[in-house]
């Protein structure tokens, strides 16, 4: 799915390339500019979701840190690897002798050819075995990292996609609104014009109904307005118009239990591993730390050909066993145990609300959950009283000719604010799915 979504962008893209270039030779040929078309790009939830993981900065970002971890890892796997170098040297020297106890003179310049091969290797150090294996739990660390990116990104397209769906489910509901003022309009003119309303009743339906007009075009531009958000998130081109596929679901799926979802969240919830990773990276840097106490050993030696010419050498060589032994350093060893052994206690403590954050947001949402069912339930209840109100209120405003239109204007009042309410309410529920899957670390299963 995530491959069709990006070859989706991409057409659109190629799209855009193509038309520019066909409509421009056009209108350079005839010396007029025409509209170029928007492509359209039609993308569900789970589109939308999986887009954002291609193209979003952020993700991007953090795959880069990824490579630049695995690139730590790498240097100091080679601290532990042979270390091999060769140079040739070509030089012409003079030669103090007093320094070998002759007489002070110095030596008639005489050259020297140097072509020598050297390798070292660190047969043991413990801090050199513990560095390598805590760049590879940093490895970890930031690719753990990257899917907390992915989910939090996946999450925030989530709430946008439900909220540009919350601005057009308002756009159709004030459309709704001003066909019911429109009809009451004319119901009032015409009792107007038979005698049987006043000039107030009319004007006080026009108010209302250019209310509703306002409030409907408020609604589109913000349909617009989080629909440019949504694209930013994606991280696709602002040319494109987007269209969603999905809509609100009027149902969910029942919660899982307080206890059953905090342990759920604890086990899949990538900030609760990567803080674990950090734990046990910061643990082996210290053990890596207390080992610098410990002897090391390593092999040196070289091999190459020496002389006074490049054609007139010997082959000479050097062969050593270096055993190092810790005893004093003026106290910075200790230091840096002290330093990394606070770094432990800080990564712990930052486990700690790690914890309490995911405790919170699983508690938080499974109680936003439930009260959005309710309150999706309580509003649609009272939709529908609304509606019975609105055609009694007609009724009696259409047969008793000295009514007043003051009871109608209360029913459309009620009517406009209960289906704000339904819109509301719907939006509530899905965004609160959402957050859940968020908490519970389920973002994939999102639909």
């Amino acid at each position: 799915m995530r491959m069709l979504v990006t070859l989706g962008l991409t057409i659109c893209g190629w799209l855009l390339l193509m038309l520019a270039s066909s409509d421009s030779g056009i209108a350079a040929e005839q010396g007029v500019i025409s509209p170029q078309p928007t492509p359209e790009l039609r993308l569900s939830l789970r589109d939308a979701m999986e887009a954002a993981l291609d193209n979003n900065p952020n993700v991007r970002l953090f795959r880069e840190k990824i490579a630049e971890a695995h690139g730590v890892a790498r240097t100091q796997l080679g601290a532990l690897l042979p270390n091999v170098s060769t140079s040739v040297r070509q030089s012409q020297q003079t030669f103090f002798l007093g320094t070998l106890g002759l007489s002070p003179s110095r030596t008639d310049p005489f050259s020297i050819f140097d072509a020598r091969g050297n390798m070292s290797q660190s047969l043991f150090s413990m801090s050199l075995i513990q560095r390598w294996r805590a760049s590879r739990e940093g490895v970890h660390v930031a690719e753990l990292e990257s899917d907390t990116t992915k989910n939090d990104t996946m999450a925030a397209t989530g709430l946008l996609y439900m909220e540009a769906l919350k601005a057009e489910a308002m756009v159709r509901s004030r459309e709704a609104n001003l066909r019911v003022f429109n009809e009451l309009l004319e119901l009032a003119r015409g009792r107007r014009g038979g005698g049987m309303a006043t000039g107030l009743d009319t004007a006080r339906v026009e108010a209302q109904r250019e209310n509703e007009r306002q409030q409907l075009a408020v609604a589109r531009y913000e349909v617009e307005r989080v629909k440019l958000n949504l694209i930013h998130v994606l991280g696709i081109s602002f040319d494109i118009r987007l269209t969603l596929t999905d809509d609100f679901l009027m149902e969910v799926t029942d919660a899982p239990a307080p206890q059953e979802a905090l342990a759920t969240a604890m086990a899949t919830r990538a900030e609760v591993k990567s803080q674990a990773q950090r734990i046990k990276a910061a643990s082996i840097s210290l053990s890596s730390t207390v080992s610098e106490r410990l002897p090391s050993l390593s092999a040196q030696g070289d091999y190459g050909l020496i002389g006074n010419r490049m054609n007139n050498t010997l082959d000479t060589y050097n062969v050593a066993l270096l055993l190092s032994i810790p005893i004093f350093d003026g106290g910075q060893r200790e230091g840096r145990i002290s330093e990394s052994r606070s770094l432990v206690q800080q990564e712990m403590i930052r486990m700690q609300l790690v914890t309490n954050k995911v405790t919170l947001e699983v508690r938080e949402a499974l109680v936003t959950l439930a009260s959005a069912k309710e309150q999706l339930g309580i509003s649609q209840a009272g939709l529908k009283a609304a509606i019975t109100e609105l055609g009694l209120a007609r009724e009696r405003f259409t047969i008793l000719t000295a009514s007043s239109n003051l009871e109608v204007t209360n029913a459309l009042f009620s009517m406009v604010r209960a289906r704000d309410n339904v819109v509301d309410a719907m939006f509530r529920l899905n965004a609160a799915r959402v957050n859940l899957a968020r908490a519970l670390g389920q973002l994939d299963t999102l639909h």
